[in-house]
């Protein structure tokens, strides 16, 4: 096993109030990450006047220039953190960020915000693997770790929800820059804070960083991304989309045959040797598809066919921020108490439940009738399962392989929203293509845009559905750090493969 440097003077990560501190900081951080994906969405058409955007396909690409970096570097960002330090990697992401925010911030041409936000991207790349490794090194598996994983999950299922609110409040008070400026006094606080508290970790026996695996799956990433940001712009059928899934499929493959032949491999293929592992990966990836569906609809269909405001509109998903805060605190008990595939299990079973719920709307409906239930409801089943599957996806894993574990958690929510969305929207256009509305019938357009909706609905539940019965084959029962009777670590066939030295502390 992998030794741990020791942390300067006055850093810990080990037991008493630092490790909550390292909680908070490490939080923010993810807080911003998140924020970055949603925050920019109620600004767009602010910004789309205030900087000259010629058209919706090119202002999009504020939005996807930073999904395609964020998504095509998270596996590499992990790997750099196990290797060159977590602590060190979060601080570089941190400040990455922070720089990218201020030029965003101040940009003045479509060009340089779009670069900024690609640059965003690389930073939350490197930050958020970084964050959840440390979390992981603070925490040893066990009750206390599945309290600091509800806290996390809270930041990570309702950052989204407040995202808008944040946006729209930012936006209509102050100017569209401000989404993007708010960024840099954080990251500077949080700079400078994380020394002071949070240890140094990494994993003092990996080689040389495996460069080819980190060329091949970055690209292969970062072409599916892409993909599946322009299909629906361009169309399913084109060559451009046919060849880039196709380039996908071959790069991704090509890294995992590397990985088996390299002496340091990028993705060490023995994590997976916990099923607990897939299984987390793959329910993280049906349940981002379906709150990145909630949140881009249900914004559509309160503004586009209520005519709410952007504020209106966020602050009408609180509701949602608060059923994943409240549930997200439970969950840690119930794993304690029944385990952790039963927790994965319910939890996907309130998203399904939550997400056809919404297939009721239609435009002569309200907020408390066909939006608010749904809301509720998944947002307690995304409490329950990001806690849950967070837990799984980094449980058993060897220190020094917590930087790749967490990136693969955060990888599966990155591609999971891409790949929810794209295929969503193409389904809900379909609908539509096929009521073929008069344009001139608002009437007509808008309740064939709702039904579209409402299959959409349908079909992410079915998603979430293929997704529970992979978790229900796949996953331990056993909550981590719970140990069969009579059963030493490492023999059991649970989430728990091994167990893992604590850190160094100071």
């Amino acid at each position: 096993m992998a030794e741990l440097t020791r942390a300067p003077s006055g850093a810990t990560a080990g037991p008493g109030a630092h490790k909550w501190i390292v909680l908070g900081l490490v939080s923010i951080g993810q807080l911003m990450v998140v924020l970055d994906v949603t925050i920019m969405n109620v600004a767009l058409p602010s910004i789309q006047q205030a900087l000259g955007f010629a058209s919706g396909n090119d202002l999009q690409w504020v939005l996807n220039a930073y999904a395609l970096t964020f998504g095509g570097l998270l596996l590499l960002g992990g790997r750099v953190a196990d290797r060159y330090g977590r602590r060190r990697v979060f601080l570089v992401g941190l400040a990455v960020l922070g720089i990218a925010s201020a030029v965003g911030g101040l940009a003045e041409s479509p060009g340089l915000l779009i670069g900024a936000r690609a640059v965003q991207g690389v930073g939350g790349a490197l930050m958020s693997p970084a964050a959840l490794s440390l979390l992981t090194v603070a925490f040893p598996e066990g009750e206390e770790r599945n309290r600091a994983l509800g806290i996390w999950a809270t930041v990570a299922g309702g950052g989204g929800a407040l995202g808008l609110v944040l946006g729209g409040v930012l936006t209509d008070g102050l100017s569209w820059r401000w989404v993007l400026l708010i960024n840099v006094p954080v990251t500077a606080l949080v700079i400078l804070i994380t020394p002071l508290f949070v240890a140094e970790s990494r994993d003092e026996s990996a080689g040389s960083l495996d460069a080819l695996g980190a060329v091949t799956v970055t690209l292969g990433l970062g072409a599916l991304v892409y993909a599946l940001v322009r299909a629906n712009t361009v169309g399913w059928l084109t060559f451009e989309i046919i060849g880039l899934l196709a380039l996908a499929v071959v790069l991704l493959a090509t890294f995992v045959v590397l990985q088996t032949r390299v002496r340091n491999p990028m993705l060490p293929l023995r994590i997976f040797r916990s099923g607990s592992v897939l299984g987390a990966d793959i329910g993280m990836l049906v349940v981002s598809a379906g709150i990145v569906a909630i949140l881009f609809f249900i914004t559509l269909y309160q503004q586009q066919v209520h005519g709410w405001s952007a504020i209106r509109t966020g602050f009408s998903f609180l509701s949602l921020s608060a059923a994943v805060g409240t549930m997200a605190q439970l969950a840690p008990r119930l794993m304690d108490r029944f385990g952790l595939r039963p927790v994965v299990l319910v939890g996907l079973l309130f998203c399904v439940v939550g997400i056809l719920l919404f297939v009721r709307i239609s435009p002569t409906g309200s907020y408390v009738s066909d939006v608010l239930p749904g809301l509720i409801v998944f947002g307690a089943g995304l409490g329950l399962t990001f806690v849950s599957l967070t837990a799984a996806g980094i449980a058993g894993i060897p220190e020094e392989d917590t930087g790749v574990a967490s990136a693969l958690v955060n990888a599966a929510q990155q591609v999971g929203s891409a790949l929810g969305l794209a295929i969503l929207i193409a389904v809900a256009n379909a609908r539509v293509d096929a009521l073929d509305p008069s344009p001139t019938d608002p009437a007509a357009v808008a309740s064939a845009t709702t039904s579209g909706w409402s299959w959409a609905f349908v079909v992410g539940a079915a998603v979430i559905v293929a997704g529970a019965v992979v978790c229900a084959l796949t996953m331990g029962g056993r909550a981590p750090g719970q140990h069969e009777e009579g059963a030493e670590p490492g023999q059991r066939g649970d989430a728990v493969a091994k167990p893992v030295k604590t850190p160094i502390q100071a």
